[in-house]
This record gives structure tokens, sequence and C-alpha cells, in this order.
């Protein structure tokens, strides 16, 4: 006989909800219990109750030796604006992604945009890419005095449609001596496909299209670092995929800087040299400008916190997948009304094939399934709740509907996905998912 015996079922959290979601460490149930001789006490379960959406805490405390180390070697040397951190990073960047150049940037953002610049687009002309996404996407289009021009995405993978796209050509453009004109007689200089969530785009139809009216593709892989492509002359990292590329280190990323930080990618070496230009300020010597450039740099501290956390990425990424697997599985028999992630190119590439940077469902329920989450301390995100062309500030100029866009919008949620996440965090998540379909 055991010496205790459970006097009352009352039953509480060691932590508010709240408070283990904002600081990423789950909850423990706490039983109280009274004793044969009369002593009351606590027993402590270890379920877990409470999943934050996103703990960097978690990742650091695993590096954080190594890491302040290398922070203070940087601060020893006082040498923090580019150096050989930075171009350590290129090369190894370069390398992973098969590039042959890689820049460093201040930030994802400050990568597409030198690169737009680098392709010289500006006032009267137009670059289309997909209304969802983050605003960067088409903010930077928009910076440069350009049009950003949207393309509806494919419903199944909330990638830009290659034949909506090739749509878009064919019936809104003209092509002749000068190049892709709009309606509107904007000469399109470039497409941006974004591999949206870790999800490379259909590229083989893309850069097809593009090419037949020599139109430059520019990769958005800034979710998408180490995802691979069955491209037609075999498999091809994001964001190398075809001429021009970028990635971007914000600290949530796959490979997360502790701010922010981009890297510009392409196989040109003049345009490579130019974007090491144009970061600088536009300055090729020292104090001499022929181009007006940025303050796009990339610095040491950055480069040197990528060194330690580039090796674990392959890691990083199997665990993101390991968990989308387990979801899937969880989730299979509550299709239709909850819609899993594809995986178009599993087959050929497996684990490669879909990094996993959000795991995004969707459902019609999106909100009523949200609250249920939330009211058992689990952390959800909707990525986006609004496309870009009903964005305030690009409402004006395009007035057409994109309905793939605008129906992912009201139907998509994130679930937790960073790959410190416990077994036990991947298990109840799934579990409240599946109670709430069971109501």
């Amino acid at each position: 006989m055991f010496p205790w015996f459970v006097s009352f079922s009352t039953v509480r959290r060691r932590q508010r909800d709240d408070e283990a979601l904002s600081t990423g460490e789950p909850a423990s149930l706490l039983i109280l219990v009274c004793t044969a001789t009369g002593g009351i006490g606590y027993w402590a379960f270890s379920r877990v109750t409470c999943v934050p959406f996103f703990d960097l805490k978690r990742q650091f405390r695993s590096l954080r030796d190594e890491i302040l180390q290398e922070i203070t070697t940087v601060c020893d040397s006082q040498s923090f604006i580019l150096g050989p951190k930075v171009e350590m990073l290129e090369r190894d960047i370069a390398s992973l992604c098969g590039a042959c150049h890689a820049i460093g940037m201040a930030s994802g953002t400050d990568a597409e945009l030198a690169l737009l610049m680098g392709l010289d687009v500006g006032p009267g002309d137009a670059v289309v890419t997909s209304p969802f996404t983050f605003f960067a996407t088409g903010g930077c289009i928009a910076r440069l005095g350009a049009k950003p021009i949207f393309v509806d995405i494919d419903r199944d993978t909330f990638n830009l449609s290659p034949n909506r796209l090739e749509e878009f050509f064919n019936s809104d453009c003209t092509f002749n001596g000068t190049g892709l004109r709009t309606g509107e007689d904007l000469l399109v200089k470039a497409v941006i496909p974004v591999h949206l969530f870790g999800l490379c785009c259909a590229m083989d139809e893309i850069l097809s299209i593009c090419s037949r009216v020599r139109v430059p593709v520019i990769e958005d892989a800034a979710q998408a670092i180490g995802a691979e492509y069955p491209s037609g002359n075999g498999p091809r990292r994001a964001g190398a995929i075809g001429e021009f590329g970028f990635l971007s280190f914000y600290p949530t990323k796959n490979l997360g800087a502790f701010g922010d930080g981009g890297m510009a990618l392409t196989r040109d070496a003049r345009l490579a040299a130019r974007l090491r230009s144009i970061r600088n300020q536009g300055m090729d010597p020292r104090y001499y400008h022929e181009v007006v450039g940025g303050n796009f740099r990339l610095d040491a501290l950055q480069a040197a916190i990528l060194l330690k956390k580039l090796p674990h990425l392959d890691r990083w990424s199997r665990r993101r997948w390991e968990i989308a697997q387990y979801y899937r599985a969880e989730f299979r028999e509550l299709a239709p009304l909850l819609q899993s992630p594809v995986e178009p190119f599993a087959e050929s590439l497996g684990v490669r094939g879909h990094t996993y940077h959000q795991f995004v469902v969707r459902t019609t329920r999106r909100d009523e399934l949200r609250e249920h989450l939330r009211s058992f301390g689990i952390g959800t995100e909707i990525y986006y709740p609004v496309p870009l062309h009903r964005q305030k500030c690009f409402a004006g100029s395009d007035t057409r509907s994109y309905p793939e866009s605008e129906l992912a919008a009201g139907q998509v949620l994130a679930l937790p996905i960073f790959p410190e996440l416990s077994d036990a965090e991947v298990e109840i998540v799934a579990e409240r998912v599946a109670s709430f379909y069971q109501k």
C-alpha cells in the first residue's frame, strides 16, 4: 500500500500559461496529495502543458560558450565592418548554396534591394512577384520607384504559380526589341519567386517562361537556406537555382544571427563586384563613387556568430523535417478539415526537399483553432494575414484580385516547429490540434 493518497483532484499549473509561453519554459502539473500520516505535499508531473511558438534562448544555451568566445575574439580585434569573418562566411555560404559569389549584406531586405539596384531597377520599371509573402519582397521594388506587379500563388504550395505568370506575360504584356513591357508601358526588369516557408518554387518552369522573354529571375530564398530543388540539371540549392538570389539571417530564420543579416548570391562575376561596391555606398576604390549605393554591409560580429552556427544547420534542418513528419502523420486523418503542407519533392529529395522554416496548416476555422491552442498555452502565428496587394501602401496601385492569396491569408496557421522542441512538446501540439476537431 502506498504511504499516501490523493485527497482531492485539484490540479494547478506550476506557472501561468502566459508566463511559460513567454519564457519558453514548459510548465508542469502539481497535484496536491495527502500522506497516510496526515502530511500534505505536492506531486510533480513533467507533462508539458505549454509550448512556445519559438524560443531562441534554447539554441543559445547549447552554443553559449563558443559563441561568447567568438564575440570576445571579434571585440579584441576591434575590427567590426566587413573583414576576414565576413569573407569566410561568404565563402562558406557560396559553397553551401552552390553559387559562384556570395556577398554579405546587412539584412535580407538590403540583399534584395542591392540586387535590384545592381540590375538598374528604377522608375518606369516593373518587377513581378507574389502577393503572399513578407512585405519586404514588394517593398524593395517600390522603394526604388519601380512598380511591384503581383501574380497569384499555387493553392497547394503557396508559391508563385508558373501558370499565372505565363498568363500574365501572354495577356498583359508585349515583347519587343526593348524587352517585355506591360500594358502601362512599364519595362519588366525581373521576376522574384519566393521560396515560401522552406519549399522551393517550380523553378524550371519559371526560368523557362522568363528566359523566353529575357527577364531575369531573382530568388527570394530568405526562408529557404539549404532547401533543394530537383532541376532538370540535377539538384540545386535555393538561392542559386538561377542567376540571382538572396538569403536572410534574421534571428528566427533556420540560420539566424544575433540581429539582422543577409546574403546576395549570383553567378555573374561583374554583378558580384558591383554589389560589393553598392553595399559600401557605391565606393570603389575608397572615397571614389561611380554609383550611388547604400550602407548595406554585414558586420563581423554577425558573421562570426553565423560561422559558429553554420555547422549545425543540417542537424537543425533534419529536426525540423522530423517534427513536420510527425505532424503530417498525426493530422492525416483530419483532412480535408485541416490541410498539412505538401512535399512535392519528397520522392526525389527526401529531407532536403523542404526545410520547414514554418509548418503552415490551412483550415476554414483558423481563428477558432488558434484560440483553442492559445487556451492551452500553445503559441501560433499567421503568415500572412494581409496579402501585399491589400496593404494600404499598395492598394491604390493594384485593384485586381488574387483569389488564392486572399483565400490563404484567411486560412493559414503556423504551428511550433523550431528544432529545440522536445518530443513531448511536439506530441502535445498534435494532440491539442486533434482535440479541436474531436469536440
